[in-house]
């Protein structure tokens, strides 16, 4: 992989010149953000330094790319030239309609996709409250809304911060949901329907092959789920 990663317009970059990257170091080696970042900033420990962690946000809102958890229910970037053969693949054709019409929803899922959907976007906090997930309430969120993720019908379209007295902001930030259709236009993320789900998924690990020419075939389908 190209380049160290010392900047957000970097970060965006590394994002859409390789069309799929994890957050995280994973099994195939030098293939994330962790491995291409200089160590001194991953964790700054300078105040009021950015890295990574920081840079999030603002790559996603620059709209070439979405990010959730999407590898191994751990988190990563998809491009926006390659999600739609990813939801394709992910959510095997259906869009979430046609999966509860299945009966291949559970009942707590759909409550937080249609919760996500109705509003736009949403704070996990709010998402939380609207949906009962609070003491004596609903219990595996986390669970939910990764399982989600992992199908793309939910991304993570922001993260927002608390901002001290000096107007800084600080702690980690709070991710705000929504759906892909929703930042992208459905147009746009459903794009590859007209072809099969494992249409998608050879077109997707061709790509791999030829990105990642060292990993073998068994960590690209781990990678791609």
């Amino acid at each position: 992989m190209r380049g160290r990663i010392t900047t957000y317009q970097k970060m965006e970059q590394a994002v859409v010149e390789s069309g799929f990257l994890p957050f995280f170091k994973n099994d195939i080696p030098g293939f994330s953000v962790e491995e291409r970042t200089p160590p001194e900033l991953w964790f700054p420990d300078d105040e009021g330094k950015e890295g990574p962690w920081e840079w999030k946000g603002p790559v996603v809102r620059g709209g070439r790319c979405v990010y959730g958890k999407f590898f191994e229910k751990r988190a990563g970037f998809v491009s926006i030239e390659w999600l739609p053969d990813f939801a394709n693949y992910r959510r095997d054709g259906y869009d979430f309609d046609a999966r509860c019409d299945d009966g291949l929803v559970f009942y707590k899922d759909k409550s937080l996709y249609d919760t996500v959907e109705k509003s736009g976007s949403i704070l996990t906090p709010e998402l939380k409250s609207s949906c009962n997930y609070r003491k004596g309430g609903n219990k595996g969120f986390e669970t939910i809304i990764t399982r989600l993720q992992m199908q793309t019908y939910i991304t993570i379209a922001d993260f927002e911060y608390r901002i001290d007295k000096n107007g800084q902001q600080y702690g980690w930030g709070v991710a705000r949901y929504a759906t892909p259709e929703y930042l992208l236009g459905t147009e746009v993320v459903q794009s590859a329907y007209s072809r099969s789900p494992e249409e998608s998924k050879e077109r997707i690990l061709r790509y791999l092959r030829n990105l990642l020419p060292k990993a073998d075939e068994e960590q690209l389908l781990r990678l791609i789920g």
